[in-house]
């Protein structure tokens, strides 16, 4: 049986990803998405700091993340593809429940994502 995962808000990263459930994390070789302030890189999480929402699903100016090009790009298309990860999927469902609720279902499914 694989550890337990914690339920806790502050590890949706923006994107919708549940980061107490990835297992660089939790080996303590990532600090996760809001621990990160190296992550220039990403290009969701500077956009959703820059605007001072905690996620895409915060975000008003673009209803359908599909519409956003930081969010759906060639590379997180890729990234989904190889790891069968829906992250649209994960910010809708983050909208539809809210951050606490999302964050415990993914954790008593001990998953980073939802699954294509």
């Amino acid at each position: 049986m694989s550890p337990t995962v914690e339920s806790d808000v502050k590890q949706i990263a923006a994107c919708g990803l549940y980061c107490a459930a990835c297992g660089a994390h939790r080996k303590g070789r990532c600090p996760g998405c809001a621990g990160n302030v190296k992550a220039t890189w990403c290009k969701v999480r500077s956009c959703c700091v820059g605007k001072s929402i905690g996620s895409c699903a915060e975000c008003a100016e673009y209803p359908e993340p599909r519409d956003c090009r930081k969010f759906h790009n060639p590379i997180s298309r890729l990234f989904g593809f190889i790891f069968r990860s829906d992250r649209r999927a994960c910010v809708l469902r983050l909208r539809e429940v809210g951050p606490a609720a999302y964050a415990a279902e993914m954790a008593v499914k001990g998953a980073q994502t939802i699954r294509r």
